[in-house]
């Protein structure tokens, strides 16, 4: 934003302005230091499943609980534009606790796709007590358990984008390797899971 034109000030108001200006600098740059940069790590036994416009709470929207980067969820899966992603979430402390913060962005080989954290598993009256944060629901093995925005839209078939899901998630219960805090450099196919009326290729 363009700073608007100000009158001439003196000498000295200049210089107190200019130590000013350096000392927030400064502090900026500390704060920046303090919280360093975001470490990636590797999960190798995620559980993945699938949620649809269809499915979704409530049904037929894009509705989502945490939004960050889309106002509705969506995505391209690029690191600038990943696809929206739901994880668990706890009230044990008496707040609304997500598994991972949103906005954390995540990596899948597999869909050769990135997702951003926008929304929350589960539906009924104690969510979080259902889907991903439990994990006694998962495959044997699992670590972590994470929702896919499938897509699909008004006009799409309900069970061919539900296949879709269930193709590229985990119907077969297999688990994925997923990388948290992802580098912006691994390979991409960009587009939704579902477009077009079909789904997108696995890459395992």
């Amino acid at each position: 934003m363009a700073t608007p034109a100000l009158p001439p000030r003196t000498r000295r108001t200049n210089r107190v302005r200019i130590v000013v200006s350096l000392f927030a600098a400064l502090v900026g740059i500390a704060a920046l230091a303090a919280c360093g940069p975001r470490t990636e790590r590797v999960i190798p036994s995620a559980y993945t499943t699938g949620y649809t416009w269809f499915d979704n709470t409530p049904p037929g929207s894009g509705d989502i609980s945490h939004p960050v980067l889309h106002a509705r969820a969506g995505g391209t899966g690029s690191y600038a534009d990943p696809i929206t992603a739901a994880v668990g979430h706890t009230m044990a402390t008496g707040k609304d606790v997500l598994d991972y913060p949103a906005g954390t962005r995540f990596y899948l080989p597999h869909v050769r796709r990135y997702f951003i954290v926008e929304d929350t598993c589960g539906d009924g009256r104690s969510p979080q007590n259902v889907g991903c944060h439990n994990l006694a629901a998962a495959p044997r093995g699992a670590t972590t358990w994470i929702d896919l925005y499938i897509g699909g839209r008004s006009g799409d078939r309900q069970s061919t984008v539900a296949a879709c899901a269930g193709t590229i998630t985990d119907a077969d219960t297999q688990l994925h390797r997923l990388l948290v805090n992802p580098k912006p450099n691994y390979p991409v196919v960009v587009g939704p899971l579902f477009q077009a009326g079909r789904c997108t290729k696995l890459y395992r």
